[in-house]
C-alpha cells in the first residue's frame, strides 16, 4: 500500500487539496486530510476492487504502522496502544477494565466535552463511584483547582489536555503528580492537541489517554487511539476482545484456538476489524505526514496566527476567550462578542461569508493549520469590522 512520502517538504500548504470555496479556521472540528492520505485510500480502494492482490500480511502491517507511528508521536510504546474508532472506545475501556469500590471518586472538570459526562456518570449506578465535577476558581480552569479538589476518596482525574470551548492547556504533570502521590490515575482525551502540540507520556505522567483520530492527526471520522501504561493493561479485568488480539492470529491458515491467549498489552481493545483499509490506510499516511511535519511546527504556526488574531481584535465588539499566553493554550484560540447573542450572529456572519469556524460553548472557536496564513486571518478580522 502507499504509504506518506519522505522527500523533503519546503512548502507544506502545497500538501492538501486547495479549499476554494472558503477560508478554512476550522482544524479542530474536522481537519482536512493530506493529499498523501488520499492516495492511500485510493490504493485500498484498488486491493478491494481485486480482493486476490491483497496478501495476508496486509491485515497486519497497516495496524502495526500506525501503532509505531503513534507511539512515536506521543513518547509511547507500540504495544502500549488500541487503535480505535475515537476517543470515546479507550474512555469505556478504562471504565470497564478497572475494579472499582463504591465510593470511589472521579474527577473531571465542569464544562467538559459532554464524553466525560457520558462515560462516568452511568459509572455511578453500575459500580457506586461518584462523578465530581471541579469548578475554576477563576476565569479558566487550571492545575490548581484539581489538585484543591483531590481528596483520599479520589481514584482518578479524568480530563481533557486541551479544553475544547476555550483552547485552555492543563499542566498535566502537577495533576499526575498528586494523583499518584496518593495512587490515583490520570486519562487525558489529548484529541484537541495531539498532532498539533509535542506530546511525552512520561512528561505528562498520565496513565491513559485517548484520542480522536480526525482533528490534529489529519485522519478520517471513525479513527482514533487509546493509550495505556503496560502496567495497567496487565492489572485490568478480563472481558472479550478482537480476536485478532491473540497470539498467532496473523496465521490464518490455523486460528481455530478454542482458549487463545491474549497478546500483552492494549490490542485487546482494538476496533474490530483492525485492518480497515479505507480509514486506517488514511490513518497510517497522514500519522507519517504529521510525524514529517512535527507537531513543534504547527504549533509555532498556529501560536503566530492566534497571536496576530488577538493583538487585532476590535476590542470594542469581541473579547479573547482563551489565554492570551500562549504557553496556557493548545494549538487554536477563541473570542467571542460582547454578549452571547452578538456571538451568535457574528459567527453566522462569518459562516455567511464563507469563514468557516466553530461555535463551543458561546465562543467562536478559531483553529489554523499550516495550510492557513495570515491573510486568512486578515479575512476573519475584515468580516468583524466590516
Amino acid at each position: 500500500m502507499a504509504t506518506a512520502t519522505t522527500s523533503p517538504i519546503t512548502d507544506y500548504r502545497q500538501e492538501w487539496f486547495e479549499i476554494e470555496d472558503a477560508t478554512y479556521l476550522n482544524a479542530a472540528g474536522q481537519a482536512p486530510m493530506p493529499k498523501a492520505s488520499h492516495r492511500a485510500v485510493q490504493a485500498a480502494l484498488e486491493w478491494k476492487k481485486n480482493p486476490h492482490h491483497m496478501p495476508d500480511s496486509a491485515y497486519f502491517e497497516v495496524p502495526n504502522r500506525i501503532r509505531a507511528s503513534i507511539a512515536q508521536l506521543i513518547g509511547g510504546k507500540p504495544e502500549e496502544i488500541a487503535l480505535t474508532t475515537g476517543a470515546s472506545t479507550g474512555m469505556s475501556a478504562v471504565a470497564y477494565g478497572l475494579t472499582w469500590k463504591p465510593g470511589d471518586e472521579i474527577l473531571t472538570a465542569k464544562g467538559e466535552f459532554p464524553l466525560q459526562y457520558a462515560t462516568w456518570k452511568p459509572m455511578e449506578a453500575r459500580e457506586g463511584i461518584v462523578l465530581k465535577i471541579v469548578a475554576p476558581r477563576d476565569r479558566f480552569i487550571t492545575a490548581d483547582d484539581f489538585l484543591t479538589a483531590i481528596t483520599p476518596k479520589t481514584r482518578m482525574v479524568s480530563v481533557s489536555l486541551v479544553r475544547f470551548d476555550n483552547g485552555v492547556l492543563l499542566d498535566a504533570a502537577r495533576i499526575a503528580a498528586a494523583c499518584h502521590a496518593q495512587g490515583a490515575l490520570l486519562l487525558l482525551d489529548v484529541s484537541q492537541c495531539c498532532g498539533g502540540i509535542p506530546l511525552d507520556v512520561a512528561e505528562l505522567g498520565a496513565d491513559f489517554l485517548v484520542c480522536a483520530g480526525y482533528k490534529w492527526l489529519l485522519s478520517p471520522y471513525g479513527t482514533g487511539f487509546f493509550w495505556a501504561k503496560i502496567e495497567h493493561t496487565d492489572d485490568m479485568r478480563p472481558g472479550p476482545f478482537y480476536w485478532a488480539a491473540a497470539e498467532g492470529a496473523e496465521i490464518f491458515h490455523s486460528l481455530a484456538h478454542e482458549n487463545p491467549k491474549l497478546t500483552r498489552g492494549a490490542r485487546r481493545w482494538d476496533m474490530a476489524e483492525t485492518s480497515n483499509y479505507f480509514n486506517f490506510a488514511a490513518m497510517d499516511a497522514s500519522l507519517q505526514f504529521v510525524l514529517q511535519l512535527g507537531p513543534a511546527t504547527v504549533e509555532a504556526h498556529n501560536r503566530k496566527l492566534i497571536d496576530l488574531l488577538f493583538e487585532r481584535l476590535p476590542k470594542d465588539r469581541c473579547v479573547p476567550a482563551s489565554p492570551l499566553d500562549s504557553a496556557q493554550r493548545g494549538p487554536y484560540g477563541c473570542f467571542a462578542a460582547r454578549t452571547p447573542e452578538k456571538t451568535a450572529e457574528l459567527y453566522h456572519k462569518l459562516l455567511k461569508e464563507k469563514i468557516i469556524t466553530s461555535l463551543r460553548e458561546g465562543n467562536i472557536r478559531v483553529s489554523p493549520h499550516v495550510y492557513n496564513t495570515e491573510r486568512d486571518i486578515d479575512r476573519l478580522i475584515s468580516a468583524i469590522t466590516i
